[in-house]
């Protein structure tokens, strides 16, 4: 859960023009290990309310081995705003809050907050940076004071397990839209892939996964087995334009290598050469979603594109 603490410095390093807020009041408490904060509650009518630091809150015992989801932004001492988190991200993101969190790091402030509070810490940005980012203070901070302001807002404090089960939950729903966009997908590049097989006059057959192929020469044996590992020269293009994206002779004319059905290459040609023969000659059309899917690949294939391979099983082993 700490990916997002290293993310948020990454950004700070990337900002160009750092923009200007009016700075939070004057009165900061302050705790043992040096770190400021100004804490606040939000009450029944919705207005935020100073709120004090229970002694019960400093071991933050409540808190420790649990993930808190919060909204941060990120300022110079001067109160140039470096990064808003709601803008990376429109959800609060989870913080793993530790046992024994690192005195004067980001955490063990973070570890004051409960659900609906607000807080403005302050620290000297080499003590942060160093125990929390475990990265150098960039120059412009320096100038600006030497000082890190963090504006956080903490929505909902869960259990490692509760987090997990989250997280899980919302990974099998990305999935399940994922898996109605790649069918939707299918059936459009199907009758691209019909179409073109027409004009062409390429009498296609399919595999049960998907991928369409016509053996042009026929080689000898039987075909390779899962597992095996199969040597094959190729050429790929986007079946739309005839653009070439790689080829052997880019390599030397050298067989690509790899053991059929590992997913080592796409699931188009693990399913393709599994129907040739030892010499066989055949060309593949692939639907996008058996090849590189709305992610494209590099600056030739783009999304949701189509391709079209010719290849050659030159032996398998």
């Amino acid at each position: 859960m700490r990916y997002f603490l290293l993310g948020a410095v990454c950004a700070l390093f990337t900002i160009a023009q750092p923009s200007h807020a009016q700075a939070p009041g004057p009165t900061f408490s302050r705790l043992p290990t040096g770190t400021e904060y100004r804490l606040f509650h939000k009450d029944a009518a919705g207005h935020y309310q100073p709120r004090a630091l229970a002694p019960t809150d400093e071991p933050y015992a409540s808190r420790a081995g649990k993930v808190l989801t919060v909204f941060m932004e990120f300022r110079t001492g001067r109160d140039s705003v470096l990064m808003n988190s709601r803008q990376m991200q429109p959800t609060p993101q989870p913080v793993a809050l530790p046992a024994q969190p690192v005195p004067g790091g980001l955490e063990e402030a973070l570890g004051l907050l409960l659900p609906g509070d607000s807080a403005v810490f302050r620290f000297p940005a080499d003590t942060v940076f160093a125990k929390t980012f475990r990265q150098p203070v960039p120059p412009f901070i320096k100038k600006s004071g030497n000082t890190l302001q963090v504006l956080a807002s903490a929505r909902e404090l869960l259990t490692t397990a509760e987090m997990t089960a989250r997280l899980q939950q919302q990974q099998a729903e990305h999935d399940r839209q994922g898996e109605v966009l790649a069918a939707a997908q299918t059936t459009k590049d199907n009758a691209l892939i019909l179409a073109y097989a027409k004009k062409n006059k390429l009498l296609v057959k399919k595999t049960l996964g998907g991928t369409y192929y016509v053996v042009t020469r026929a080689g000898k044996g039987l075909p390779p087995k899962k597992g095996q590992t199969v040597r094959v020269l190729y050429r790929g293009t986007v079946m739309a334009t005839g653009k070439e994206f790689d080829s052997s002779a880019k390599h030397g004319n050298e067989p690509i290598a790899f053991p059929l059905g590992q997913g080592q290459v796409i699931p188009g040609w693990d399913q393709g050469i599994a129907m040739l023969t030892k010499g066989s000659k055949a060309i593949l059309l692939i639907p996008s979603p058996l090849a590189y899917g709305p992610r494209g690949a590099g600056a030739d294939i783009p999304a949701n594109a189509v391709l079209r391979f010719e290849v050659e099983l030159v032996d398998f082993k």
